[in-house]
């Protein structure tokens, strides 16, 4: 047995993965083999999706079939919707969505099978609720009956027609496809580890997912796009940018290795666990945000994002990460800063079922050991 221990798994290989790869030196991610940049606007997310589950891109009449399949499970169960209407209106979106996912599994009929193809239909259906949920209950929180019937020619655009009751522009539709395409995996991050050791137990998907979400609300990981955009809107003026940012990082140095944990002492939308240079799918959004901001009179935000990414890059070696230029794109889409962990998960979404699918073909027990630091063996004291 292998007793070496390193915090937080760093660069242990967990387990044997053809979905995803990373290169953090580069700073380069594939899907596939497809490096993500080429995928990013030239392929819609319906057939991304289909290339994380099945290994491929489809062809045309395999891309139309799955969409059909996508359409016709887009209709929100009553119960669901009746679920959350009686929740708090101020309740997290993250901690209703998860609620929701949970709830759902009592109403699908492949609920108990971890079978493939009940696993596929599950993923399918799971794929559609996940968008609909997020858009139903904003509107919901927001005094608004939820759309019971949208129709648009993506996945994207129907999620946005769902949230707003009207379609988007074609332009919007397109940015908020390309956000759930480089949304959609990233490896053994926390939540796909999540998914993949409640996979290993053959727990159903389902429950899985509901792994997932749970993971994802940390701000560690997936609610670090929340804090980014509460940090610029805090800023709020490109001029205190380069202040704000020295006042963080000196009061960075004075705490201690635990409490530099904490992520509200960190910088949110910096650093990385894997990249060593920028993130490539901030690379992306970083162009987006900048043309979706002059398009919508947001300009301001985005300055404020690039006087921060400068003063970041000039004094430390951090790289930014897909949260902090998502942030500003979701911001110019009008979407308020604690819906955006919501966003993130209907497009990872793809990616949880990806690994799930996986796991479930060939899969094992994940059990891994402690590094015992306790007392060695003793007697139990007389008393």
């Amino acid at each position: 047995m292998d007793s070496a221990w390193k915090a937080g798994l760093e660069d242990v290989i967990a387990a044997r993965s053809a979905v995803c790869t990373i290169d953090g030196g580069a700073g380069r991610l594939y899907y596939r083999g497809y490096e993500i940049s080429d995928l990013a606007g030239a392929v819609p997310f319906e057939d991304v999706t289909q290339l994380l589950w099945f290994g491929e891109l489809p062809a045309p009449e395999a891309a139309r079939a799955f969409r059909a399949r996508l359409v016709a499970a887009r209709e929100v169960p009553a119960p669901l919707l009746a679920l959350l209407k009686s929740l708090p209106r101020d309740g997290h979106p993250l901690d209703t969505l998860r609620t929701a996912v949970s709830a759902a599994a009592a109403l699908d009929p492949d609920a108990a099978s971890i079978e493939a193809e009940a696993n596929l239909r599950k993923a399918i259906r799971l794929t559609a609720l996940i968008p609909a949920l997020v858009a139903a209950w904003h509107r919901i929180r927001t005094g608004r009956e939820p759309i019971s019937t949208a129709t648009a020619d993506s996945h994207a655009a129907w999620f946005l027609t769902l949230l707003e009751g009207t379609p988007p522009t074609a332009e919007v539709a397109r940015v908020m496809d390309v956000a759930l395409t480089l949304h959609a995996d990233h490896e053994f991050n926390a939540s796909t580890f999540a998914t993949r050791v409640a996979v290993a137990t053959r727990a159903d998907l389902h429950a899985a997912i509901v792994a997932a979400i749970a993971t994802l609300k940390g701000p560690s990981h997936g609610g670090a796009n929340e804090d980014v955009l509460l940090m610029l809107r805090e800023i709020g003026d490109p001029a205190k940018a380069e202040a704000f940012v020295e006042g963080r990082l000196g009061r960075r140095g004075a705490l201690s290795k635990q409490e530099r944990t904490d992520p509200k002492s960190r910088m949110p939308g910096f650093g990385h666990r894997v990249y060593r240079v920028d993130d490539a799918r901030a690379r992306v959004l970083r162009g987006m945000a900048k043309s979706m901001a002059e398009a919508t009179g947001r300009q301001r935000l985005f300055e404020v994002a690039e006087r921060v990414y400068d003063a970041m890059r000039a004094r430390t070696s951090l790289p930014v990460n897909v949260d902090f230029f998502s942030a500003v794109v979701y911001d110019a889409l009008g979407i308020p800063p604690d819906l955006c962990t919501s966003i993130f998960a209907t497009g990872r979404v793809a990616g949880w079922c990806a690994h799930a699918l996986e796991q479930y073909a060939d899969n094992r027990l994940i059990r891994p050991r402690a590094d015992y630091f306790g007392p060695a063996p003793r007697p139990l004291p007389t008393r």
